[in-house]
């Protein structure tokens, strides 16, 4: 029986490259330039070969870079930029990197900005379109959110392949995550089934960093730094009174990325509460009285609670799980229900404690970016025109193995959560102390 091939990463593209790149370069990256998918030898062993099958090459993905020769006119070119899903640090450093490279690299004078996410591309909400120019986007970077707004919800893909063609569009660059992602890969493939000229091209974005296959997703570096000021605050209110407790919760749907990554970087934390982790509220084990033998060791305790964390715990039986305009499903306030339960338990066992409560969730996802993110973010948009001149299509760039590289969309999917049994949760329960289970099975 044939292996099976888990990834075709074969890149779409629009047509032959003609035109010479007006880049004024010492280097071109040419289209064989790739990367293996798996680094490790074993992994190798076997023979992973490429999804065209042929012997003895391993797995490998197309590096990011400028091509020698593109495939649009850049006089005659006009791109469109937009920013869907939730806000994020970073979204504007993106936006300012792709208007400069477009305009002051390949020499493209018509890119404009579409308001409010997909809908921006549907007749009906009659949002008008924002041009984009250098001296619009240069102080961009300074402030959080997207200067063109976003939107959450399903539109139709005819509906904005029809807007694409009518405003003579040849480059889409969409900013999103995974649910933004699987929409423009719908996109692409209208867009190929009219047989139109249209590059599309993806710039993943979520603050959870739960895309598969992507290194790092930008904003998550500036969320586990704002996140480590909320857990300080904690720590000094936890610290500043009689079995004080701090007690944090901050992002993480399906993940607990940013929380161990905010845990291992501001180590006074003691408890990590993440949705790859079951833990029990009650019993010997369980999460409550392992909070109370933490204060009867050392008086205070900080706790970190992602905001998918024990979501079993808070939703009664047959109670209908309710769902965002992106298909997300709406979830129930750990942070108030862990706050209520502990007062409650340390209630019942005669012991006071003093509790503060900090939610800075959306204030992390609304500051600008940090250095780090920042540079990060230049160079997603830089690579992203790279690619969509040189007529790829249906892909986004992403960092793989401290590389920029092509990924098709139809490969990328969210879901990628903290392994528990993986080196990064057994370093948090080192720097943390916490039980390895907070289970009573």
């Amino acid at each position: 029986m044939d292996k099976e091939i888990p990834y075709d990463f074969t890149i779409q593209s629009l047509g032959a490259c003609t035109i010479p790149s007006p880049i004024n370069v010492s280097y071109f990256t040419p289209d064989t330039k790739r990367i293996l998918f798996n680094i490790y030898l074993d992994q190798n062993a076997d023979g992973d070969t490429l999804p065209q099958g042929v012997p003895g090459i391993p797995l490998s993905l197309e590096v990011a870079g400028p091509r020698e020769k593109i495939f649009f006119d850049p006089s005659k070119t006009k791109a469109a930029i937009v920013t869907c899903g939730g806000l994020c640090p970073g979204i504007n450093d993106v936006i300012r990197s792709l208007v400069m490279e477009l305009y002051h690299r390949y020499g493209v004078r018509n890119t404009i900005g579409i308001r409010y996410g997909f809908q921006g591309l549907i007749p009906k909400f009659r949002h008008p379109t924002v041009e984009l120019t250098p001296d619009m986007v240069k102080d961009v970077n300074t402030i959080g959110g997207s200067i063109l707004s976003s939107s959450r919800g399903r539109q139709d893909i005819g509906e904005m392949t029809d807007a694409l063609k009518r405003m003579n569009t040849d480059l889409l660059f969409c900013v999103g995550g995974d649910g933004t992602m699987r929409a423009t890969e719908c996109i692409t493939k209208e867009i190929t089934r009219r047989g139109l000229n249209i590059g599309v091209i993806g710039v993943p974005k979520t603050i959870d960093n739960d895309l598969n296959l992507i290194q790092k997703t930008f904003g998550f570096d500036t969320a586990i730094s704002e996140s480590v000021k909320a857990l300080q605050c904690a720590h000094v209110e936890a610290r500043g009174a009689p079995n004080g407790i701090g007690l944090v919760k901050i992002m993480g749907r399906q993940s607990g990325h940013i929380a161990a990554g905010a845990a291992l970087a501001q180590t006074d934390v003691n408890f990590v509460l993440i949705p790859e982790v079951p833990f029990d509220l009650e019993g010997e084990n369980g999460f409550l009285k392992a909070v109370e033998r933490r204060l009867q060791q050392s008086s205070h305790c900080v706790i970190l609670v992602a905001e998918g964390a024990g979501q079993e715990h808070i939703r009664q039986e047959g109670q209908r799980l309710e769902t965002d305009a992106s298909g997300n499903p709406r979830l129930l306030d750990i942070g108030i229900f862990l706050k209520a339960k502990i007062e409650e338990y340390f209630s019942k066992i005669g012991k006071e404690i003093n509790l503060k409560y900090i939610d800075p969730s959306y204030t992390i996802r609304s500051v600008p970016a940090n250095a780090s993110d920042s540079m990060y973010c230049g160079a997603l948009g830089q690579y992203a025109v790279h690619a969509g001149m040189a007529g790829k299509t249906g892909m986004l760039v992403g960092l793989m193995k401290d590389e920029y590289v092509h990924i098709p969309l139809k490969v990328i999917s969210s879901g990628t959560m903290v392994d528990p049994g993986g080196n990064i949760w057994m370093r948090v329960l080192e720097a943390t102390g916490q039980p390895p289970s907070m289970k009573n099975d």
